[in-house]
């Protein structure tokens, strides 16, 4: 089979291609606007023509999108996250390559859920912020274009290479600058959300998974099980050896960097407009999929702070 990947330079493209190129029956081709593509091509600014011709030349039996942004402003996130999507569904379609498309999706798409509850995949999309909108956006464009395609809604993806700017990669380096220099507190805010951490090699599999099944629709990946971020940073706290005390501070704000733990607490808030808590019914994925999470939180934090202390 061979597979067109979009967005491999991407920190859920990079394990994709891993596990792809790991199948010998899977012959892999890498487009993006990096040096190290296969091919040059920006989904945001590039014409379906152009990527038309180039489907019809390489005929891939799938097309894996996971090309995207989760930074800037509506503008920029509607142009990677919406806009790129519609350039993919409507090269497709003109093209006669008849590729299955797999379009990697987020659960900002489906907002706050009440607390204690599994958000299946019919539930009604709120998206509380705008990377959720534009991300909603191109999913509506995926499964209104009449593609063999399916999307998987990505709850929150964790492991080596998380982005400094997420989270647990924030509280990663802060657990870093304090352990460099001597510090024994680690004031912390934002720690009371509950998400739904899945590490991003299980989302790989995931995704080689819907590449070679029928499944179409909206297909949720998460492990179901939702985990205080306070909980979190006490596992991270101890697979990193961190002895110091983490002070979690009352009321979060949305001022301060990754670095900001002189003088005020850094915060670790989500600003992904999915309130308090999400967790995944992940039922579709295991029956339609034959997917099951593997990879414990535990040992997903322990490769996060691997990184992070390799820069001690």
């Amino acid at each position: 089979m061979r597979a067109l990947l979009l967005g491999a330079n991407g920190y859920i493209g990079r394990y994709v291609a891993d596990r792809l190129l790991a199948d010998p029956a899977v012959q892999l081709t890498a487009l993006g606007r990096g040096d190290d593509a296969d091919v040059r091509f920006d989904l945001s600014t590039g014409s379906p023509g152009a990527l038309t011709r180039f489907l019809d030349a390489v005929h891939p039996g799938v097309v894996i999108n996971c090309a995207g942004t989760t930074r800037g402003g509506a503008r920029e996130l509607t142009r990677h996250n919406t806009v790129s999507v519609a350039t993919v569904c409507e090269s497709l379609r003109r093209s006669g390559c008849g590729a299955r498309l797999v379009q990697i999706g987020c659960a900002a798409e489906y907002g706050p859920s009440q607390p204690g509850s599994s958000t299946a995949e019919d539930a009604v999309p709120r998206p509380g912020g705008p990377y959720g909108v534009s991300k909603l956006a191109g999913t509506e464009l995926v499964l209104g274009s009449d593609l063999d395609a399916v999307v998987l809604r990505v709850f929150s993806p964790v492991g080596p290479g998380t982005p400094a700017g997420s989270p647990l990669g924030r509280l990663a380096e802060a657990m870093r600058r304090a352990m460099q220099t001597g510090e024994t507190e680690l004031k912390l805010s934002g720690l009371g959300v509950q998400r739904d951490f899945v590490d991003v090699r299980d989302v790989a599999r995931a995704v080689h998974a819907a590449s070679l099944s029928a499944a179409q629709g909206v297909v949720n990946i998460g492990t179901g099980r939702a985990v205080r971020l306070r909980d979190a940073a006490a596992v991270l706290a101890r697979v990193a050896g961190f002895t110091g005390t983490l002070h979690e501070m009352d009321a979060p704000t949305l001022r301060g960097g990754p670095g900001d733990h002189h003088g005020g607490a850094p915060v670790y808030p989500y600003p992904d407009g999915c309130g308090s808590w999400q967790q995944a019914d992940v039922r579709t994925a295991r029956d339609r999929l034959g997917w099951r999470p593997r990879t414990a939180l535990e040992e997903s934090l322990a490769d996060i702070w691997m990184e992070a202390a390799c820069r001690i």
